[in-house]
C-alpha cells in the first residue's frame, strides 16, 4: 500500500520515541530526520493465497519402532496424542535435506516427520483450498536500504567477555563491553546510548537460560520469553521455556508476544504441580496465551494511539514452548518459530522437533517443490498459523518426546534459524559447553545471528536435557 512522505505531525519520534518539539526537524534527542515519514518496510499485507492443504501424514502414530507413552487426557489439533518417540528415531530428513537418522533412515519428504510423502498436487487443483496466511515486514537480506529499517548498532555478544561480572554491580555497556554506563543511560568511554530495556533481555535458573535482542534492523525488539522452573507431585522439577515472535505487519506486536509468553508460562505453572500431563498441559498453555493475544484487540481505542502507524490489523505473534519433565521433552508450537534438539554427543544426528505453519512448509508436504525451492521464494516467510484475533482457527501442535541420551534443547525465532535452518547447522552454532554453560551460549548464538545480518529480532532459549541411568540400552521402552 502507498503512503505518502509529507511529513505529518508526530506525536513521538519514530526512533527514540520521545515527542519532540513543534516545528523541530530533527529529533532532539536522537537526531532522527523528521523532515520526512520513514519509507515503509519491505512488507507485504495480510492476504488470501490460495494454496494446496499439507496432507496428513500417515501413519504416524502407528509407525515401527516408535516408543509408546500413556496418552494424554486431551490430544492435540489432529484428535490424537502425538506419537512419543526418540530424537535419534525420528525418520525423514532435516530442512538441509539430510537424513536425521544416518543412511538408512525411510524415505520421506522432508520436513514432515513420520508418515508417507503427499502425492503432489497441482497448484489450483480440484484439491486447492484457500489458505490464509500472513506476511511479516522482514528486511530483505541483501541490504538495509530496501527495508526501511533502521541500522542500528548492537553489540555482538560473543565479543564480550561476559565471565567477568561488573564491580560492585555496575552497568557495562553494550558496544564497547568495558566503560561504566552513567545514570542518564550513556556510555562513559565511547558515548554509545544504552538500550531500551527490552531491546536485550536475558534471564537464567538453574537449568534453562534465555537471551533475546532487538538484532541490527528493527527499531524494537518484538519477541519475548519466559523461562521458569516446578515441581511436579511427585516432587521431580519440570523446566518450561516459551518463546514468542510478534508478527511485525500487525498492530503492537511487542505487546502480543509479551503477552502470549507470560500467559503460557503461567498456564504451566499452574497445571504442571497439579499432576497434569505436560503434554495437556501444553495445549492449555498454547489456547491460554491465544486468549491473552485476543483480549488485546478488545481494548479500547486509545490503547493504539502510540501504533498509530501500524496497520490495525489485530495483534499476533507465533509461539513454541518447550517441558522437560518425568524424562519427557514436551514440545509445543503455533506458528514458524522453532524447537531443535542437539544431542551432547554430536556423533549422534540432531533433530527439528517441530514442523512450520508457514506457506514453504506447505508447499513442501504438498509435494509441489523441495525445500530449497520453497525457502527460495518470496512468499516462504508468510505464516499460516499464528495467535491473534483475526486467525481462522487455534490449532496448536504438541509433540512429545523421551530422548535415550543428554543433549540440548534450543527454542528459538526465526531471527536465530534464519542463519542456521538444519539441524547440523543449529549442532555447528552451539558450544560445546552449551549444557554446562546455558546463557553464554545462548549469547553466542544470538551473536551468530548478527554476525549473519541481524536482519531480526533474535530470542533463543536453550534448556539442557539430563537423562537419569536406567541401567543397559535405552532409557525408554520400544513398542
Amino acid at each position: 500500500m502507498s503512503q505518502s512522505h509529507q511529513q505529518p505531525a508526530l506525536a513521538k519520534c519514530p526512533g527514540c520515541e520521545e515527542p519532540p518539539a513543534a516545528g523541530d526537524l530533527f529529533c532532539g534527542v536522537c537526531g532522527y530526520d523528521l523532515s520526512a515519514v520513514p519509507a515503509r518496510p519491505d512488507d507485504r499485507p495480510t492476504m488470501a493465497i490460495t494454496v494446496p492443504p499439507a496432507a496428513p501424514a500417515a501413519g504416524a502414530a502407528g509407525a515401527a519402532g516408535a516408543v509408546r507413552w500413556p496418552a494424554a487426557e486431551e490430544t492435540d489439533s489432529s484428535d490424537v496424542p502425538a506419537p512419543v518417540v526418540r530424537p535419534a528415531d525420528v525418520p525423514g530428513t532435516d530442512s538441509g535435506g539430510r537424513p536425521l537418522t544416518g543412511p538408512d533412515a525411510p524415505d520421506a519428504t522432508p520436513g514432515r516427520g513420520a508418515g508417507s510423502p503427499a502425492e503432489p498436487l497441482p497448484a489450483g487443483g480440484p484439491g486447492a483450498a484457500a489458505v490464509r496466511v500472513r506476511h511479516d515486514d522482514r528486511a530483505d537480506p541483501g541490504g538495509a536500504e530496501a527495508s526501511g529499517d533502521f541500522a542500528l548498532a548492537a553489540p555482538d555478544p560473543r565479543a564480550a567477555d561476559h565471565a567477568a561480572a561488573p564491580a560492585s554491580g555496575a552497568k557495562v555497556c553494550v558496544a564497547c563491553r568495558s566503560g561504566r554506563v552513567d545514570p542518564d543511560g550513556y556510555c562513559e568511554n565511547c558515548g554509545h546510548a544504552q538500550p531500551r530495556e527490552r531491546d536485550h533481555m536475558e534471564q537464567e535458573l538453574d537449568a534453562v537460560a534465555a537471551v533475546s535482542d532487538r538484532g541490527l534492523r528493527h527499531h524494537r525488539n518484538e519477541d519475548s520469553f519466559a523461562v521458569s522452573s516446578t515441581a511436579l507431585p511427585d516432587g521431580s522439577a519440570a523446566v518450561v521455556a516459551i518463546v514468542c515472535d510478534g508478527v511485525s505487519s500487525a498492530s503492537r506486536p511487542d505487546e502480543a508476544s509479551a503477552a502470549a509468553a507470560s500467559a503460557a508460562n503461567e498456564a504451566l505453572l499452574e497445571s504442571l504441580p497439579r499432576g497434569t500431563h505436560p503434554q495437556t498441559a501444553m495445549h492449555e498453555a498454547i489456547v491460554a496465551a491465544s486468549e491473552a493475544v485476543n483480549a488485546l484487540a478488545r481494548e479500547p481505542a486509545g490503547a493504539r494511539e502510540h501504533d498509530a502507524h501500524r496497520h490495525q490489523n489485530a495483534p499476533a505473534c507465533t509461539l513454541v514452548g518447550a517441558i522437560a519433565a518425568g524424562g519427557l521433552l514436551i514440545v509445543g508450537w503455533v506458528g514458524d518459530s522453532r524447537v531443535y534438539w542437539v544431542p551432547e554427543d554430536r556423533t549422534q544426528p540432531t533433530a527439528r522437533l517441530t514442523e512450520d505453519d508457514s506457506w514453504a512448509a506447505q508447499m513442501v508436504a504438498a509435494g509441489l517443490m523441495n525445500e530449497a525451492e520453497a525457502y527460495a521464494d518470496e512468499r516462504a516467510h508468510a505464516i499460516t498459523g499464528w495467535l491473534g484475533a483475526d486467525a481462522y482457527e487455534l490449532e496448536p501442535h504438541t509433540a512429545a518426546f523421551k530422548p535415550d541420551r543428554p543433549g540440548l534443547v534450543v527454542v528459538c525465532t526465526d531471527g536465530l534459524w534464519n542463519y542456521a535452518e538444519s539441524g547440523e547447522e543449529m549442532a555447528a552454532a552451539v558450544p560445546a559447553d552449551a549444557g554446562d554453560q546455558p546463557l553464554r551460549a545462548a549469547r553466542a548464538l544470538v551473536g551468530h545471528a548478527l554476525d549473519g545480518g541481524g536482519h531480526d529480532n533474535v530470542t533463543v532459549a536453550l534448556l539442557p536435557f539430563a537423562v537419569r541411568p536406567q541401567g543397559a540400552g535405552s532409557a525408554c521402552d520400544t513398542a
